[in-house]
């Protein structure tokens, strides 16, 4: 999905900014659309760089990528006068962090920069399945479809337990596998946060990674993290700030809406890989088939994930966020807003057949947004699609990489 955004969007006199978590495949995937790579992560191309990188980027052959920008950030700069100076279109990628999002101090790149956001490979991308996104297909009502042979309860653990990272999801051996999402995690906690010029205590950056997952898909307080982690609110914010800017978490916002009073204002925790919760909570598919909390989370959070990486590809997508009211009576996984062109709501269940109950707080918030509200799912790990309520459809996971 990310390699067809890419070509799209080079043909823009604005640079492509290529952002994503370590080993998604940023520099693999951009290097197929570059004519020149400038690897800033070796020393000897980051000093001459380094030593004038307006003089650096001339006489290039386009396109050029910048891998690992963030190891030489004045070369932002430098591309910011390269693009004012010439127009031309397709002429730079840059691939890295997403450290000039947070940094005040580095240039925004606003107007010159264009954002293409790789999340780790949906169950669709594995597959090699193309076609338009589920929740277009749900909003428009363009047709569902179902894989000829949908898998079981284990199949879709065993699914969310690889994860997306693609050395993960080559690996066919799973104890192979494992041990690769043990070492990013330990190469994550240790090392990685010296690329964006942070030094944290990794043994509680590990406490409060851990935290953090156990309450995936959740809506943990920052206190609640912070006390299971042994750290103070200064450290859990930064630590929050770091692990999202490694992007192996994501956080979604609470939904608002003026028709609706008690909304609940915090956000949705969600690592970013299942494969690598996995790996941070210490389980295989039988402890988490043992658990029901372990099993909901880890379903809610894996459906989330394959829908989030959709969107962030898509133009104009939906803003995705979570909806609760202050008492709990009401609470919908995921609002797909689309502004002006209504909401699709997603629930997530780790059941078979979930039934109108499972999708009480969906016609709740179709009733009361009318016309705004366009289609609405329950998701889940059974074999049938059924309509539950009027816009609203009991549909199988699966349907997601059909």
């Amino acid at each position: 999905m990310a390699d067809a955004r890419i070509e799209f969007l080079a043909e823009s006199p604005a640079a492509l900014f290529v952002t994503g978590a370590r080993a998604t495949g940023k520099t693999t995937t951009a290097r197929q659309h570059a004519a020149t790579v400038i690897r800033l992560d070796n020393p000897e191309e980051a000093a001459a760089v380094r030593a004038d990188p307006d003089a650096a980027l001339r006489g290039l052959e386009p396109p050029v990528l910048l891998d690992e920008w963030q190891f030489v950030p004045e070369v932002l700069g430098a591309v910011k006068r390269a693009v004012d100076t010439d127009r031309a279109r397709g002429r730079f990628i840059l691939s890295g962090s997403v450290r000039s999002v947070r940094d005040p101090h580095l240039w925004p790149g606003t107007g010159r920069l264009l954002p293409v956001t790789m999340h780790p490979m949906t169950a669709r991308e594995q597959l090699g399945n193309i076609g338009v996104e589920f929740l277009e297909r749900l909003r428009t009502g363009t047709g569902i479809q179902l894989p000829a042979d949908p898998p079981d309860l284990h199949g879709y653990v065993e699914r969310a337990l690889t994860g997306g990272f693609p050395e993960a999801v080559l690996e066919q051996e799973p104890a192979r596998r494992e041990a690769w999402l043990d070492g990013y995690l330990s190469h994550m906690l240790n090392r990685d946060p010296a690329t964006l010029g942070a030094s944290p205590d990794s043994a509680r950056l590990a406490r409060f990674f851990s935290a953090y997952a156990l309450n995936t898909a959740g809506l943990a307080t920052d206190s609640t993290l912070n006390s299971a982690a042994s750290v103070n609110h200064r450290t859990g914010a930064a630590y929050t700030q770091l692990l999202s800017d490694l992007g192996v978490i994501a956080e979604l916002p609470p939904w608002h809406n003026n028709r609706l009073a008690r909304l609940v204002k915090g956000r949705k925790r969600l690592v970013a890989d299942t494969g690598l919760w996995g790996a941070a909570v210490g389980v295989d598919a039988a402890t988490v088939m043992s658990s029901g909390d372990l099993l909901g989370r880890l379903i809610e959070s894996f459906a989330i994930n394959q829908l989030r990486a959709e969107t962030a590809l898509m133009s104009r997508g939906p803003q995705l966020c979570h909806l609760r009211v202050a008492d709990g009576r009401h609470e919908v996984a995921l609002i797909a807003d689309y502004g002006a062109r209504g909401i699709v709501a997603v629930e997530v269940k780790a059941a078979t057949a979930p039934s109108t109950a499972d999708a009480r707080h969906l016609i709740w918030l179709r009733d009361q947004l009318g016309s705004h509200f366009t289609a609405g799912a329950v998701l889940h790990i059974g074999r049938r699609k059924y309509r539950l309520s009027e816009q609203i459809d009991a549909i199988p996971i699966c349907a997601l990489w059909t």
